[in-house]
């Protein structure tokens, strides 16, 4: 069963940063590891879902011609226009994925810290629609954490696991620490071969 609504209403109400993510030098590092990740220099179009308070939110703005950043949680949604105001390429929605889902298509999907509140099915559906809305040769990028946690579901690592089985995406890297494993899967047919930053400059 996926982690019900109430939760993370309940986690807002006691605070407007209820995992301090704007605080901890764990989410600081997390996140500069992941926009280091980003295999392109900019993006024209990305999706954020599951947003929280937009620290993520941003930072991925600097490397984005236009961002869309949700939750499904009104707090969270105001934090996360306070906190990028005056950002008129980043829109930020109320949303609850999977029920709701974007039409528009990306090169860029982030899914952090939110994969693993979901049960198998609905975990197994926002991935699909992740990989059914980018554009061929767009990026899906995957941030988890690995401790258990009893709201929890899985690991970062049972997660890029089921990235793998996915024939319509191909890894591209991975980092896997004690705390968190991050993956970075691109769109397209089996026998396309990504090509890497260093490609794209004619480097290799």
């Amino acid at each position: 069963m996926s982690t019900p609504a109430s939760y993370f209403h309940d986690q807002y109400a006691g605070a407007s940063d209820p995992w301090h993510l704007a605080e901890r030098w764990y989410d600081r590092r997390k996140y500069l590891l992941t926009t280091a990740a980003l295999p392109c220099r900019r993006y024209a179009r990305a999706f954020e879902p599951g947003c929280s308070v937009g620290v993520l939110s941003q930072m991925l703005a600097q490397r984005c011609d236009s961002l869309l950043s949700t939750d499904r949680i009104a707090a969270a949604v105001e934090a996360t226009r306070r906190r990028t105001a005056g950002l008129e390429h980043v829109h930020v929605q109320q949303m609850t994925v999977p029920q709701q889902w974007p039409q528009s298509t990306f090169d860029l999907v982030v899914l952090s810290e939110i994969l693993y509140y979901f049960d198998t099915g609905a975990r197994d559906r926002i991935l699909r629609q992740s990989a059914q809305s980018l554009d061929d040769g767009g990026h899906l990028v995957t941030v988890h954490w690995n401790h258990p946690v009893a709201e929890h579901s899985c690991t970062g690592r049972d997660i890029a696991k089921q990235l793998d089985t996915m024939t319509d995406l191909k890894a591209l890297a991975r980092y896997d620490d004690p705390d968190f494993t991050l993956t970075v899967h691109v769109r397209g047919p089996a026998s396309h071969t990504p090509m890497s930053p260093a490609r794209a400059e004619g480097l290799a």
